[in-house]
């Protein structure tokens, strides 16, 4: 399956924090994803990408937080998180470029 445009409309950017270490040290990636974006969506996105083969996607959303900024009240936004399961034998090297 080759890689289409939307499928990077789907994916945002890799998510690197300690949590997602963890997760990754079990055959699970974090990735950053579009708010509107699917399971099945990100399967197939992340499967054309990578070329790897996925088990399973669970995803959170995070709401933004209320944040000051020379005494402005702002908000940041709201954020969608895939953790998507590879099947065994099957790596992402997420510290390097797509």
């Amino acid at each position: 399956m080759s890689a289409k445009p939307e499928h990077y409309d789907v994916i945002r950017k890799p998510v690197i924090t300690e949590k997602a270490t963890m997760a990754s040290e079990n055959g699970a990636v974090v990735f950053e994803v579009a708010m509107d974006s699917t399971k099945p969506q990100i399967k197939e996105a992340v499967e054309a990408l990578f070329g790897v083969k996925v088990k399973a996607v669970n995803t959170t959303i995070t709401k933004g937080k209320v944040k000051r900024f020379r005494g402005q009240i702002g908000r940041r936004k709201d954020v969608k998180k895939a953790y998507v399961t590879l099947e065994e034998g099957n790596t992402i090297d997420v510290s390097t470029g797509l």
